[in-house]
């Protein structure tokens, strides 16, 4: 369910890949955000910041577990920390990288851009807010 959506946001509503990580979740998962300017909390960070660093999926992965997991302030939020530790491990094992230029060599297609990584980082991500929400 949640690649599916993130797929529609990537390809039809050509979005970059945190963008539309972080639009999926937040449709599927109600997060309350407004999403005519949710996106642009995580644009800047499609194509890995735009220099191949951390994947822009893994990013807008993390900013839907903020949403989702802080109460008050990050550094006061119990378990926090190991829970971000966790997703990225989680993250790099199905994925083999957390850097768009990695990535990017390993997955990124003609007509359908970084889809795979897009797709893949949601299947994570989905496991995540199962465990979150006891489902």
């Amino acid at each position: 369910m949640l690649a599916e959506t993130a797929k529609k946001y990537y390809l039809e509503g050509d979005y970059n890949c945190a963008e539309s990580v972080l639009l999926a979740a937040n449709e599927a998962y109600g997060l309350g955000l407004d999403p005519d300017t949710c996106y642009r909390l995580v644009s800047a960070f499609g194509g890995g910041m735009g220099c191949g660093s951390v994947c822009g999926a893994l990013a807008g992965a993390m900013a839907v577990l903020g949403q989702e997991a802080v109460t008050g302030r990050a550094h006061a939020t119990e378990g926090f920390k190991d829970l971000c530790a966790g997703f990225v491990a989680a993250f790099e094992k199905e994925l083999g990288a957390q850097d768009c230029k990695t990535l990017k060599e390993r997955y990124f297609a003609e007509g359908s851009r970084c889809l795979q990584t897009v797709v893949l980082a949601c299947g994570v991500l989905e496991k995540q807010m199962e465990q979150l929400r006891g489902a």
